[in-house]
């Protein structure tokens, strides 16, 4: 069973159907009436919105935008914690190791990240977004590096981009 899948229809029950009343509304713009008003359940309007590629397992900033709407916190944080976990295709192993990367590389974060060849725009973008918030910047960052790499995102690469950076010592502890 597909991750994203099972991550759809869980959010879908934990919705009452005021909250789905309410994130049909806002999904207006990209359903039309027709469909939005044949759609009973959130696992339908989820069906819909994968069908129309405005939600995916790569790509979960509309869900994330809808849940955060209808206030629903708490949704959220299981969107986000299915990111860390590695729902987008990558293994628990690459969890590990950007865990042991949060928690061992700091100034060095943007030229870790030009070492796995994320564009200078995404970086300029995550720094402005988090101004002044180190440790943010990096997670920012290695959340963003999965999300480009999708199932290509490879613990090796960690390493060899620490190695690059000559970050010997955090590239040994991930090894480990």
């Amino acid at each position: 069973v597909s991750p994203f899948l099972s991550l759809l229809l869980s959010i879908s029950a934990g919705l009452s159907e005021a909250e789905l009343d309410s994130m049909k509304f806002l999904c207006r713009d990209k359903i039309t009436k027709r469909r939005r008003e044949s759609v009973r359940s959130g696992r339908e309007l989820f069906e819909i919105l994968v069908e129309q590629q405005h939600i995916a397992g790569d790509n979960l900033d509309f869900l994330r935008n809808l849940l955060q709407n209808i206030r629903r916190g708490d949704l959220v944080s299981q969107l986000e914690q299915f990111e860390e976990e590695g729902g987008l295709g990558a293994p628990g192993l690459l969890k590990v190791a950007v865990d042991v990367i949060r928690e061992n590389v700091g100034r060095n974060w943007k030229k870790l990240l030009r070492e796995l060849g994320m564009p200078e725009v995404k970086l300029d973008r995550i720094e402005a977004n988090y101004r002044f918030e180190l440790y943010e910047q990096l997670v920012q960052g290695l959340r963003e590096w999965q999300r480009w790499k999708g199932k290509d995102a490879k613990v090796a690469d960690l390493i060899q981009a620490l190695r690059g950076c000559h970050l010997n010592l955090v590239a040994d502890l991930v090894e480990k």
